[in-house]
């Protein structure tokens, strides 16, 4: 996996897409990670503990879903999702480096957290661009 090198002015931005998104959607917490664990950003309501493990099994989970997916001649599932009683969770690709985890409720509805997340990811990416653009010229 490559480095990533991310300015403070690119953290405030991801954090700041990652906030309207949630406020957007109506989903209550957004991670975005690396795959290898490491949280590059957190929005919402979850204690740090279960933070941390969400985003060490979210990349264990990515990992392994890889694998299944190359089993049927994927390259990877760019999507997932889990739902569960009360919760669900959606996983996304960022880039080729990162995944954004959104989690809501069963009042929430599907398709809005991942009309929002999309808009979310494209923001994103363009932000991760910019840095990188930045990163070479400086």
């Amino acid at each position: 996996m490559a480095d990533i090198v991310l300015t403070k002015q690119t953290l405030d931005e991801v954090d700041s897409v990652l906030s309207e998104m949630l406020d957007r959607s109506g989903a209550h917490t957004a991670l975005l990670i690396d795959k290898s664990g490491q949280i590059i950003s957190f929005q919402g309501k979850m204690d740090a503990e279960k933070v941390a493990s969400l985003a060490a099994l979210t990349a264990a989970n990515y990992g392994a879903t890889t694998a299944i997916a190359r089993l049927f001649g994927e390259e990877e599932f760019t999507l997932l999702f889990h739902k569960g009683k009360e919760e669900n969770i959606h996983f996304s690709n960022v880039g080729e480096e990162c995944l954004m985890i959104t989690i809501f409720n069963n009042n929430t509805h599907l398709g809005l957290v991942r009309l929002e997340v999309r808009k979310g990811l494209e923001r994103i990416e363009a932000t991760f661009a910019k840095n990188l653009r930045s990163w070479f010229n400086s």
